[in-house]
């Protein structure tokens, strides 16, 4: 039993389907795709039942044939996966995907441009890329279409461009701002470019789908990196320690609270995460402002006191907190990350850190560090010089759904 996956492009069937078509026993797609192809005598069922469709194409027995009608690359995020994961021997006749049509009719190169499948339940991390990255292409399903993609993007410079029924006779592209995009209504085909600046072109490299992570200049940058004020800044080392613990990485969104400089921000940024800094102070703003353009990634900024500022702020994956009491750890330990670092430099903090942390269903542990750099004296020998010891609290627990 073979099952033939055909990407149908447009109107029109590609060489050699409609012979394939004649010989079908079942043939699966959109009622579209079904009414314009499919022939009388043979079974047909709507892709939008694709449970029931997927077991009838694996019922298929001896010389039964069947055919699946489907847009584009069936490759591509598309039905040939679960086949093959039935054990059903494919014969695939592919498409352009809508992702490439739709850059297609924009004129743009995107070999650079990452492309995320939305779902329900893949949405967070869409967004999350979305938010991260200057430009992405995103594939929506069902309840994450371009309205629930555009409901998530407050607070980010973004626009969307969106194509639907591209290469059929209702094609449209639109260019709309999220706030527009929310408010419409959109066909279930929807595909999204969601961009800082839609008309430029990121930069080529050898790898599709952007900048390798983590970057080739490593993670826990030298402080000499950043503009900071003398001595205000989390040390290279205890930076090491925290992301690891953050677990910052593509998908994921780390808030940085108290964050001054905005090392840390920047480092979550650098490894594929969307961020938010948190800071009050004005001069450490525009320093964050700075740093972040510096070294080439998009941070959100919000200026404002914790906790006040963290009320509207959308649910973190991971919190980093650099600075303010024990008020601004407990609002960010209720704040529904699965992993929370809190960096003190004064012992008695500790105790209540820990016990926040407890209350609020974390796993807690602890580590002092207190490295001794070498430093090199003018006689051409060296020494050790010690850094100020910083304690990092960090829990850990279950995301909640």
């Amino acid at each position: 039993m073979t099952v033939t996956v055909i990407g149908v492009e447009g109107a029109e069937l590609p060489a050699g389907a409609a012979e394939v078509l004649r010989s079908a026993r079942l043939v699966v797609g959109s009622r579209r795709q079904l009414d314009a192809h499919a022939p009388q005598q043979a079974r047909s069922l709507d892709l939008a039942q694709w449970g029931q469709a997927l077991g009838a194409l694996t019922s298929l027995a001896g010389e039964e044939t069947g055919v699946v009608l489907v847009d584009g690359d069936p490759g591509f995020f598309g039905v040939l996966r679960e086949l093959r994961e039935r054990g059903v021997r494919c014969a695939v006749t592919p498409a352009a995907p809508n992702v490439a049509r739709l850059m297609a009719r924009l004129g743009r190169p995107w070999d650079e441009v990452p492309v995320a499948a939305a779902s329900e339940a893949a949405l967070p991390r869409v967004l999350n890329l979305c938010r991260a990255r200057p430009a992405v292409l995103v594939l929506g399903g069902a309840n994450a279409g371009p309205a629930q993609l555009a409901s998530g993007l407050a607070g980010w410079r973004r626009t969307l461009v969106v194509g639907e029924d591209l290469g059929g006779e209702a094609e449209q592209i639109s260019t709309v701002t999220p706030e527009e995009a929310a408010r419409r209504t959109w066909r279930a085909d929807a595909v999204v470019l969601c961009a800082e600046e839609p008309k430029e072109i990121g930069a080529g490299g050898w790898l599709a789908g952007g900048e390798v992570l983590p970057p080739a200049s490593g993670w826990a940058l030298s402080e000499d990196g950043f503009s900071h004020r003398d001595g205000d800044i989390t040390p290279a080392e205890v930076r090491a320690v925290a992301l690891a613990e953050l677990a910052a990485r593509p998908g994921t969104l780390v808030w940085d609270v108290g964050s001054g400089s905005g090392s840390v921000a920047v480092e979550c940024a650098r490894l594929g995460a969307a961020t938010i800094a948190v800071e009050s102070d004005q001069a450490q703003v525009v320093r964050l402002i700075t740093n972040a353009a510096g070294h080439g990634v998009d941070v959100r900024v919000e200026e404002g006191a914790a906790p006040e500022s963290l009320r509207a702020l959308p649910k973190p994956d991971a919190v980093f907190v650099g600075g303010g009491g024990g008020d601004v750890v407990a609002a960010c330990a209720h704040a529904g990350a699965a992993r929370i670092v809190v960096e003190l430099t004064e012992l008695e903090r500790v105790g209540p850190t820990r016990e926040a942390l407890r209350t609020a269903g974390y796993e807690v542990r602890g580590v002092q560090l207190a490295a001794s750099r070498l430093v090199e004296l003018a006689d051409g020998g060296s020494k050790l010089e010690p850094t100020a010891p910083v304690v990092l609290v960090s829990g850990r627990r279950e995301a909640d759904s």
